[in-house]
């Protein structure tokens, strides 16, 4: 049930995701992420190309270079994550709880087959997936 049900059908799509952008301050993408209760999200630059990740474990660098370092807080591009792992929005739901299975990821951007992003999907996505299967 799992190969035919598509990370499209489960996904967050991006007219509901909180983007953020490299020159954004840290310090606000922190109070996104408070604000908003996520614990990351999409880096976008100005032409909505996908560029990166933030998430808190980025963001708790900013306490330990501020409070420990003394150096003042960064830009997000300072703190995102460049190296990106992605899903495709045709891909099945199994083969997305497969590579959380096997990565230490809490959430992938989804993109086309043209590398556009689409939305995001979380573990708790691919668990509702789950939720909608008749269990025996």
């Amino acid at each position: 049930m799992l190969r035919s049900k598509l990370v499209t059908d489960y996904m967050t799509p991006l007219s509901r995701l909180i983007v953020f952008y490299p020159e954004q301050s840290i310090l606000e993408a922190i109070s996104l992420l408070i604000k908003h209760k996520i614990s990351g999200g999409p880096v976008v630059n100005k032409y909505n190309e996908l560029i990166g990740m933030i998430s808190e474990k980025d963001c708790l660098r900013v306490l330990v270079d501020s409070l420990y370092n003394e150096m003042p807080p960064g830009k997000v591009e300072d703190y995102m994550s460049k190296s990106l792992e992605v899903v495709r929005s045709d891909q099945s739901i199994l083969q997305v709880a497969e590579k959380f299975l096997a990565t230490p990821f809490k959430r992938f951007p989804v993109v086309d087959q043209d590398g556009n992003l689409l939305g995001q999907i979380s573990r708790a996505d691919v668990l509702r997936a789950t939720n909608d299967i008749p269990m025996h």
